[in-house]
């Protein structure tokens, strides 16, 4: 099963998630990915996010360049995660046919709101983004199980 984690530009959200899911699934045949809605070609992994990866996980994902959302990467997916309920609103959008598949990270766990946005924040708030996503991905590989 692949799950497709989904934010604004990849470079935060969704690779810190790719990443959290990935270390912590161990269902058999079960991964995650993530691309971004509207990337700025050649961007990289922002510095916080990757420090944070590597503190909590050990993992270095510095030199991870954003990868843009297509209709291949869509396709490919099981269930796709976006960080927001606009992000989730576009791709319906965008990507009619696969509604079925598409929910917001909280809302496919029955959780209001919207995974906070650290861009351009300090560590802190990299750091309370990553113990969000943490805590969701803990709880989707329990309801996955």
């Amino acid at each position: 099963m692949e799950i497709l984690f989904v934010c604004t530009g990849n470079t935060c959200r969704s690779p810190m998630a790719e990443v959290i899911f990935n270390r912590l699934c161990d269902i058999e045949n079960t991964f995650s990915i993530s691309a971004g809605l509207s990337i700025v070609p050649n961007s990289k992994i922002s510095k916080n996010a990757a420090l944070v990866i590597e503190e909590n996980l050990g993992i270095d994902i510095s030199t991870r360049e954003a990868v843009q959302l297509s209709e291949k990467i869509a396709a490919e997916a099981d269930i796709i995660l976006t960080m927001t309920d606009y992000i989730r609103d576009a791709l319906i959008h965008y990507f009619r046919g696969r509604n079925y598949k598409i929910y917001s990270l909280n809302e496919y766990l029955n959780i209001k709101g919207d995974i906070i946005d650290p861009y351009e924040g300090d560590k802190y708030i990299y750091n309370s983004t990553f113990n969000m996503l943490k805590n969701r991905i803990e709880m989707i590989i329990e309801k996955l199980r």
